[in-house]
């Protein structure tokens, strides 16, 4: 009995929580936009020089690229609808 309900407690916590891959880490929900989508949408702006980092967490994506004049700017995006934050 008490081995059911160890399970049904994980399960439940599991359930509710984000989803996390091997390394405990979030991913992105299965119903996400695909990256390449985002970092089209960070290409397609007129400042765009190079991509420098991309990263995710429970916010969303976070892209940082460095503009044709040697500016850093950073961008959050929503994981589902692929706007910027």
């Amino acid at each position: 009995m008490r081995t059911v309900v160890l399970a049904t407690g994980i399960a439940v916590l599991l359930a509710d929580g984000p989803a996390l891959a091997a390394d405990d880490q979030p991913v992105p929900p299965q119903n996400a936009k695909k990256l390449s989508d985002i970092i089209a949408k960070v290409e397609h702006r007129n400042d765009f020089r190079y991509v420098k980092e991309v990263g995710w967490d429970s916010d969303g994506y976070t892209v940082t690229y460095y503009t044709t004049d040697k500016a850093k700017v950073q961008i959050t995006y929503d994981p589902i609808t692929g706007e910027s934050k």
